[in-house]
């Protein structure tokens, strides 16, 4: 098109949008009563643990950072990975957290309660996860 020749030629880039990548200082994780899921695993005490792939599908109408943690109530052989990204929006992609569970050496049933926060939204996504390690 006539005068479009040189479109973005000299734009220059003042910012974007940036991704946090640790969870800030004060938040809670807290236990809604009513778990959004409920996810049973099964690890070998005398192992190095085991993972398991949690599909979190997208709640809110835009993109929205998480933050996810195991609330402190939780057993500590529980860990999450990412703890923090971004949620497509509504419809989109399901966001993959990978749970895991390293009993190191102890036997019986675990309880991890896994909170996702969606701040700008002021909601979170709770999943209770029972791991029986044997």
């Amino acid at each position: 098109l006539p005068g479009m020749e040189n479109l973005g030629a000299d734009a220059e880039i003042m910012g974007g949008i940036e991704e946090n990548s640790e969870i800030p200082d004060g938040m809670e994780f807290v236990m809604s009563s009513v778990p959004d899921g409920e996810v049973e695993m099964d690890v070998a005490s005398n192992s190095k643990g085991a993972d398991l792939l949690l599909s979190v599908k997208p709640v809110c109408m835009g993109f929205e950072d998480y933050f996810a943690a195991f609330a402190s109530d939780s057993h500590p052989s529980f860990s999450v990975s990412p703890v923090a990204g971004r949620m497509d929006r509504r419809g989109g992609e399901p966001t993959e957290l990978e749970v895991k569970c390293e009993p190191q050496g102890k036997a019986g049933t675990f309880v991890g309660n896994l909170v996702i926060n969606l701040p700008e939204d002021n909601s979170k996504i709770c999943y209770k996860i029972t791991a029986t390690s044997f």
